[in-house]
């Protein structure tokens, strides 16, 4: 692929990840720093000017480069992550959803916070 296409790409996943960051903002239970950690990577690709906003970023920059510097993530953050993901688990489970596809749900949250916790804080 031609380099100016390659970089054009970059930059629409970039734009994409920070919109859907954004609407995590306004909407409870969509995150918004793994959409903007997402956006800083692919920024990082082929949108150096982006990038560099989003790391000296006034409210998130700080978590950025945290998880950028040394995996970490604030406290905070687990702790809503995981009571999301209990939520969740919980509307699944008084859902019409199948019960085997309910506790599949449940066994990968419980895998993806227990990978959370081990996470440096930050």
């Amino acid at each position: 692929m031609h380099r100016a296409m390659i970089r054009l790409l970059w930059r629409v996943l970039a734009g994409t990840a920070v919109l859907l960051g954004l609407i995590g903002v306004f909407v409870p239970g969509l995150p918004t720093v793994p959409f903007l950690l997402l956006a800083t990577w692919a920024a990082g690709r082929g949108w150096p000017a982006l990038e560099t906003w989003l790391l000296t970023h006034p409210r998130w920059g700080t978590s950025i480069r945290a998880w950028r510097e040394h995996g970490a993530m604030p406290r905070r953050a687990k702790w809503a992550a995981s009571i999301m993901m209990a939520l969740s688990t919980g509307l699944m489970y008084l859902s019409r959803a199948p019960h085997w596809l309910t506790l599949g749900v449940a066994v990968l949250m419980l895998g993806v916070a227990l990978w959370l916790w081990r996470r440096p804080e930050a």
